[in-house]
């Protein structure tokens, strides 16, 4: 009889194993950061968890969100203003750096089965 119901406790677990495991979303993927006129558009599998600040004149964006490593330049006023992907403990961290303090506004929206968050910046 143990063996019988330690069996059976088994299979149940892998069971559930499988059912939780077919029922777990896929996480969020970057797909891509698109330089826009006055900021950067940013492109998710889906809608990601967001963090923002503004610290010390830059814009800092949190994501709980997998992805690679990225960087480069926009044009913010005809004045460049550096970004950058990078992976850290809590998903994906992009930083907007410029030679002058940054402020930042975001909206996100769903667009063909995609999110697009739109950053845009303007001088302090």
């Amino acid at each position: 009889m143990p063996r019988v119901l330690g069996s059976l406790a088994i299979v149940g677990l892998m069971v559930g194993l499988m059912i939780g495991r077919l029922t777990t979303p896929d996480p969020v993927q970057l797909l891509e950061v698109v330089p826009a006129v006055d900021g950067v558009a940013v492109w998710f599998s889906r809608e990601p968890k967001l963090h923002g600040e503004h610290i010390d004149g830059t814009v800092a964006l949190l994501f709980d969100a997998l992805g690679k490593p990225a960087g480069g330049q926009l044009k913010v006023n005809d004045k460049d203003v550096n970004w950058r992907v990078r992976k850290t403990d809590g998903g994906l961290l992009l930083n907007l750096v410029a030679a002058r303090p940054l402020r930042g506004q975001w909206k996100g929206q769903e667009v063909d089965d995609r999110w697009r968050l739109e950053i845009h910046l303007q001088e302090q």
